[in-house]
């Protein structure tokens, strides 16, 4: 049983150096600056996966991660999907690579980690992703990330209030939610 119930992790990784990958930094910047429930922590992570990966095993009850999620999709459109129901954790091909580590190579580094300690993972890991118009080297976010960017402030202030609750966003019915920041939720199969 994880001994911090109610405690949330919500980070923010990406590259600034890299166009939209920075999407989940500049998110976390934005969060850093809103009025937020008791217990929830927000963190830049940046390109540091594997200390966030040793940091979820400080007893967190759910972890939100934002970051850049290109899964064929228009340029802005995010995506909430519920890593745990899913597998994510348990990603067998996920590379370690201590400054371009991705979302499922922190997830399995973290399995990993609980394995080898006996620690416990976060009872929720929800990931909050933006389609990315491109990741190449240069700074800033393309406009229609740059756009989707409140929304997806919005999306994970509904999930850390939705935690206090039941803890389901959107609806129980095992989907993953996708999110157009120009429309209202589309419910469609989970990818994992």
């Amino acid at each position: 049983m994880n001994t911090a119930t109610g405690r949330i992790l919500v980070a923010g990784v990406g590259n600034i150096f890299l166009g939209d990958d920075g999407f989940g930094v500049e998110a976390a910047r934005r969060l850093s600056a809103e009025d937020l429930p008791a217990g929830v922590e927000v963190l830049d992570a940046g390109v540091r996966g594997v200390d966030l990966a040793y940091r979820l095993l400080d007893g967190y009850d759910t972890f939100v991660l934002v970051d850049a999620t290109a899964r064929g999709g228009v340029p802005g459109t995010l995506y909430v999907l519920d890593a745990g129901e899913c597998g994510a954790v348990e990603n067998p091909d996920a590379v370690l690579d201590g400054h371009r580590m991705t979302p499922d190579a922190v997830l399995a580094l973290l399995g990993t980690l609980c394995a080898g300690t006996g620690g416990t993972p976060p009872r929720r890991i929800m990931v909050v992703g933006c389609e990315p118009a491109g990741v190449d080297e240069g700074m800033g976010l393309s406009p229609a990330v740059e756009a989707a960017v409140p929304a997806a402030v919005g999306l994970v202030l509904g999930l850390v209030g939705a935690q206090e609750g039941d803890g389901r966003p959107g609806g129980d019915d095992g989907v993953t939610c996708e999110r157009d920041h120009e429309s209202d939720y589309e419910r469609s199969p989970s990818p994992w």
